[in-house]
């Protein structure tokens, strides 16, 4: 008989979280306990073709074997460039003077 350990499963949508805990077959990998968790099917706009996996916030590849107490993130596709948004912003800012710029000096 082999050993089961615990691991969860998380997914996070802009208004909704979940987290699953589940005990898998030591040599268990991250795809396989994303599909035993039964997340796929509540969850069907998750293609784990196209959503990158992870383990405590660092990517990893599917066939990654887990560790007891693992937590496997299902990651969803930016919707926009971070980079980006922080140009706006700052080009915004500056625009608007923004920042502490008009501060008399003390």
């Amino acid at each position: 008989m082999s050993k089961t350990i615990p691991v969860e499963v998380a997914y996070a949508l802009p208004a909704q979280q979940i987290l699953l805990q589940i005990n898998v077959a030591e040599g268990t990998t991250a795809e396989q306990a994303v599909r035993a968790s039964g997340i796929l099917e509540k969850f069907p706009g998750i293609d784990l073709a196209q959503n990158r996996i992870g383990i405590f916030g660092k990517l990893t590849k599917p066939d990654s074997v887990l560790h007891e107490n693992d937590r496997v993130e299902i990651y969803r596709p930016l919707i926009a460039d971070p980079k980006g948004v922080r140009r706006q912003r700052a080009a915004e800012g500056k625009a608007m003077k923004k920042g502490g710029g008009d501060l008399p000096a003390e």
